[in-house]
């Protein structure tokens, strides 16, 4: 739980620094939030993580329902990227991308939090 924390807490701050992660796909600086730096974060490192945390916590058939859940919002919201992006341009996707980067590393300072308490309290 605890590297998992440090894994997510490391993709968040990539993201609020540089504004796209390690693994954007893109060599243009800016342009990183609309589309590329989300397949990572849908299958990479830190969602494996979240599942198996989630997993450990709660059980499978709740993981496997919020995964669903998951699944079902990313598929809309990937069907409707560009009127999205239309709404919001570039500024605002940036924008969005950030506030999500601090959500992502609030998750990611909890885990660290519970980890080091299951560590120690234990």
């Amino acid at each position: 739980m605890i590297a998992g924390g440090i894994l997510l807490f490391i993709i968040a701050i990539e993201l609020l620094t540089n504004g796209e992660g390690r693994f954007a796909a893109s060599n243009v600086k800016g342009e990183a939030g609309v589309v590329p730096i989300a397949f990572p974060l849908l299958a990479g490192p830190g969602a494996i993580t979240a599942v198996i945390i989630l997993y450990q916590t709660s059980g499978f058939l709740i993981t496997v329902f919020s995964i669903i859940i998951v699944i079902a919002i990313t598929y809309v919201i990937l069907r409707l990227v560009n009127p999205i992006y239309k709404v919001l341009g570039n500024r605002g996707s940036m924008i969005v991308s950030r506030v999500f980067a601090v959500i992502i590393a609030a998750i990611a300072v909890e885990y660290i939090v519970k980890g080091i308490k299951n560590l120690f309290l234990i």
